[in-house]
């Protein structure tokens, strides 16, 4: 079987379990800890927020899920209600939500941006690595060449055709199909915030898939992010001390596809090969909508492209890890 792990376990703090009740706990300052654990879009999600109320806390929290689920429905690729499945089925989509036609621009814009190093129309060569190792004794050596050229010839990001004014999203190919999984999860976590400071609050993390923090905590602090050993996924591998930041981490060993792990999640749309497991990039930016999605076309791009590629994508800093710590850091 595939080994899946959600790329989300890359930050050390985020929660393990899922479907916890909102807990109260003191805080080092006057205010209190309201803490949520759970899940968005099938991986380990939190909100901290500091609260001197647990009724208004209880309620923003509350605010805060309605959102979530809402946001899953526009962009979950593994329910086949979703936004995106229907696009996806149907080669085109009237009446699109507002949401994933932003996401999807930003998309096309990271892939201009990057010569189409990301490509939101790689959901091609997932389903057929995803196909192909969930067969019975599956080629250990990943699809055929053949295989792989008809997935690539479905993946490209120019063929979209986005009407803003209309809300239309379709392809100019049948068999296309897109995916906003390096992105959404920035995004989502951005919407949630927005209902958590509509209800008054101004310190808090929340992470739906990505980090992000919002101003100190009580005592002045900032919010302290561990970045994961690739190997030892509960050991921080280097730090970063945050505030009014989103954190977003990429890497093949996110997901790997094979038993033997040298097959990821992550595609390379030159050749349809995939990323290292062991490799991962994290990148600093002022929002989750900046930062996911940057951090995965950093990944794939050379080494000569990556400063000029994290500045125009609205990046902030770079930080490539792999088990044996830091091997480079890209500042914009």
């Amino acid at each position: 079987m595939p080994v899946a792990v959600s790329r989300r376990r890359f930050i050390t703090f985020a929660a393990a379990a899922a479907g916890l009740p909102l807990l109260l706990k003191a805080g080092r300052a006057k205010a209190q800890l309201a803490q949520w654990e759970g899940t968005a879009l099938g991986g380990p999600a939190s909100i901290q927020l500091y609260h001197a109320n647990e009724a208004v806390a209880q309620q923003a929290i509350a605010a805060a899920l309605a959102e979530l689920r809402r946001q899953e429905a526009i962009f979950s690729i593994y329910r086949p209600d979703s936004a995106i499945s229907r696009l996806n089925h149907q080669g085109k989509l009237d009446n699109a939500p507002a949401d994933l036609m932003t996401m999807l621009e930003r998309g096309l814009s990271l892939a201009k941006i990057s010569d189409g190093i990301y490509d939101p129309t790689v959901q091609p060569l997932w389903n057929l690595y995803s196909n192909h190792f969930a067969a019975a004794n599956p080629d250990p050596d990943g699809p055929s060449a053949r295989e792989l050229a008809a997935a690539l010839a479905l993946v490209d990001w120019r063929q979209v055709e986005v009407d803003r004014a209309s809300s239309r999203i379709a392809f100019a190919r049948p068999g296309m199909g897109l995916t906003l999984n390096a992105g959404a999860q920035g995004y989502i976590t951005d919407r949630v915030a927005d209902q958590l400071r509509a209800h008054g609050f101004d310190r808090m993390l929340v992470d739906m898939g990505e980090p992000r923090v919002f101003s100190a905590k009580p005592d002045g602090s900032a919010w302290r992010i561990g970045i994961a050993n690739p190997v030892a996924r509960t050991e921080t591998i280097t730090s970063l001390d945050v505030v009014d930041r989103c954190v977003s981490t990429s890497g093949g060993y996110g997901t790997v596809l094979d038993k033997a792990g040298r097959f990821t999640h992550i595609f390379n749309t030159r050749t349809g090969g995939t990323a290292p497991a062991m490799f991962s990039v994290s990148v600093v930016a002022k929002s989750g909508f900046a930062a996911d999605g940057l951090s995965a076309t950093m990944l794939m791009a050379p080494v000569d492209k990556r400063q000029a590629i994290l500045k125009a994508g609205g990046g902030e800093q770079a930080i490539f890890v792999t088990p044996q710590g830091v091997v480079a850091t890209v500042k914009a």
